[in-house]
């Protein structure tokens, strides 16, 4: 029996690849390509090159590698781009996982682990975030992600007489930073790690946009969580599903304290050796001061923690960053 990763060779499958295996739980990986890169598989795990906009695809890869769960992470993932790409983003997230949830069906899967989003609750003005706080996305990309847990649930509840029915939860995470691995970094064009390290590659200034947020230092306040934490989540959730053991319909992987741009910065001078100011642009419209999360509940279920220091991110991330120049 194995588990299918979609979106298994990007930068947030692949450690869940690495973390099922190094769990006993055999992964496979279908990925079309679009932002992952086949090197970030591991050797010996099947990798079947291709999109889950492919019924018979992902029917055909669940039947022919025995599949007993699939954890679900393939999506458009650009909050910011989907604005100007609605259908795009819909066709990938929407779409894509009312096909994922139908080739289990006909194949007789039963459980899944849905990569979700804090994006499903937009921009909430609270000090801290919990799991029953009202859905208001504020981006197509949020929508789309709140819809493919509107898909879960009801199919849940149309399978729940069937011989198979599914099991499913919901895992909403922040922005997710460093490196499990010095094989594996974040390779997105829009996350702040990655553009911060780019900056600082080719010798330019790294930027915060705005420092005029009602926060202590006045740059704005985010959950920064990093990826081996939010691998080892998601595999303790299919663990708990696979066992038939009680899971709530969704979590937040969040850090309860949040950090600001500037803390980061401060950190990537501190860390890189490479002394900098960060040049002070603009605010982005559409910015909230602050988005934190507890994760009290999946601390509870899941165990999750944040085991990693603000130090300990920047270095992981850099490091595997500067491994593959």
């Amino acid at each position: 029996m194995s588990w299918l990763v979609t979106g298994g060779a990007g930068y947030i499958g692949a450690h869940i690849v690495r973390a099922l295996a190094d769990a006993g739980l055999p992964p496979v990986v279908i990925d079309d390509l679009s932002s992952g890169h086949a090197s970030f598989v591991p050797d010996g795990v099947p990798f079947v090159q291709g999109s889950i906009l492919d019924r018979d695809l992902v029917e055909r890869t669940l039947r022919e590698h025995d599949v007993e769960g699939v954890i679900h992470v393939a999506g458009f993932k650009y909050a910011g781009v989907s604005v100007q790409r609605p259908l795009h983003t819909y066709s990938q997230n929407v779409e894509g996982t009312r096909i994922v949830l139908e080739a289990m069906d006909a194949a007789g899967v039963p459980r899944l682990v849905f990569s979700s989003s804090a994006a499903v609750y937009g921009t909430p003005d609270v000090e801290l975030v919990t799991e029953d706080l009202p859905k208001r996305p504020a981006s197509p990309y949020g929508e789309s992600k709140l819809i493919g847990e509107w898909l879960l649930r009801d199919q849940a509840v149309a399978t729940a007489g069937a011989q198979h029915p599914l099991r499913h939860t919901s895992l909403r995470y922040f922005n997710v930073v460093g490196s499990g691995d010095p094989s594996i970094y974040d390779t997105s064009p829009h996350n702040l790690f990655p553009l911060v390290f780019e900056a600082l590659v080719e010798g330019r200034t790294p930027r915060i946009y705005g420092d005029d947020y009602g926060t202590p230092d006045g740059t704005n306040v985010r959950d920064y969580v990093h990826v081996a934490d939010i691998a080892a989540a998601h595999v303790v959730a299919a663990q708990r599903l696979a066992a038939g053991e009680p899971v709530e319909p969704a979590y937040n992987l969040g850090s309860r304290n949040g950090l600001s741009v500037r803390e980061i910065m401060d950190a990537m001078a501190r860390v890189t050796g490479i002394d900098f100011t960060p040049e002070i642009a603009a605010r982005r419209p559409g910015d909230p001061d602050r988005i934190v999360a507890t994760g009290e509940l999946a601390a509870r279920d899941l165990d999750w923690a944040n085991r990693y220091s603000v130090d300990e991110m920047v270095r992981s991330g850099w490091e595997a960053r500067t491994a593959a120049r």
